[in-house]
């Protein structure tokens, strides 16, 4: 039996519903959360995720403000940025798209975002909250699997949980949030012995590699729910053909575009999985989703004698 589909698309409009309601009662305090995305240079794929992060704070009707630096600015102007951001009382939330040019120092940059607007989650600061079971702002993939995994009424607690990759952004937060919620936890890299027969043994498996459909059947136990956070554009024939060779829809479609986006999980997988996420259309739109939950959350920490007050008189 095929895969259960893990809709990230319509997860996501819960949380935007629910956050609505947040949204209005953080207006009627008069406070309308504000989030800052700074987008250095020309990177198209960089300006395609920036301009889905505002159009989702306007649809929400959060405050945006887009700052464009050019590709040559320097460490030095850049921090300058970020520390009038810091300063600006009508800003929430900060995001720097990564990656930065070369010049920049771009660890110095994160860790000059105040950690009370990091709405990435990726400041020391928020990081070591995470790890101490007391987590403030969190990295935004992770934070929308454990949505995906709690609203799909997946059982994590117990569970054996494979988590592919060990990124700062992506692998290391995610195993943190699965040992919080009592799974056990197996984190695999490139290092990693007889990987296929260690991941084999998880009941969740979430995969962060970046490497095009890498994850095969012989990965996965059968029945086993698949994350699959990887966006990788494939646009080499021969290489298409091999991983749609049983999904002639996308392979004419392939054909007809020339490309096709797909994640580190092999489109047969769904044929062993008992759950999984679609690519596109999974952990993406949850990404952005946690993003504007971050934004409002950090307004209400930040605001919130502001909000009490108001709520008293």
């Amino acid at each position: 039996m095929p895969a259960r589909i893990l809709n990230g698309n319509a997860i996501r409009d819960q949380i935007y519903s629910e956050l609505s309601g947040e949204i209005a009662a953080l207006s009627a305090s008069g406070i309308r959360p504000g989030l800052a995305a700074v987008l250095v240079g020309e990177n198209p794929a960089s300006k395609i995720y920036v301009s889905s992060k505002i159009a989702a704070t306007e649809k929400l009707g959060l405050a945006s403000f887009n700052i464009t630096p050019p590709a040559t600015i320097s460490t030095s102007e850049l921090l300058a940025i970020v520390e009038d951001l810091n300063r600006r009382d009508d800003i929430d939330g900060i995001l720097v798209q990564l990656p930065l040019p070369t010049q920049i120092d771009a660890k110095k940059i994160l860790e000059a975002i105040d950690p009370a607007k990091d709405v990435d989650g990726f400041h020391p600061l928020n990081v070591g909250r995470l790890v101490a079971g007391r987590p403030n702002l969190v990295a935004c993939t992770p934070l929308g699997v454990m949505e995906i995994l709690r609203r799909s009424e997946i059982q994590i607690e117990g569970a054996n949980a494979a988590v592919l990759g060990r990124s700062d952004i992506v692998g290391k937060p995610m195993a943190l949030l699965l040992m919080h919620a009592n799974a056990t936890v197996t984190v695999c890299h490139s290092k990693t012995r007889n990987l296929p027969e260690t991941v084999r043994r998880a009941d969740i498996v979430i995969a962060a590699m970046g490497r095009t459909a890498m994850v095969t059947p012989d990965y996965i136990a059968p029945g086993a729910t698949v994350i699959d956070v990887g966006i990788n554009r494939v646009t080499d024939p021969a290489q298409a053909e091999s991983i749609f060779a049983h999904l002639p829809e996308r392979l004419a479609s392939f054909r007809a575009k020339g490309s096709a986006v797909v994640g580190d999980v092999h489109p047969d997988v769904a044929n062993i999985a008992g759950a999984i996420t679609p690519v596109p259309g999974g952990v993406g739109p949850l990404t952005i989703a946690m993003l504007m939950s971050n934004t409002v959350r950090a307004a209400r920490l930040r605001r919130g004698a502001r909000i009490s007050a108001a709520a008293r008189s």
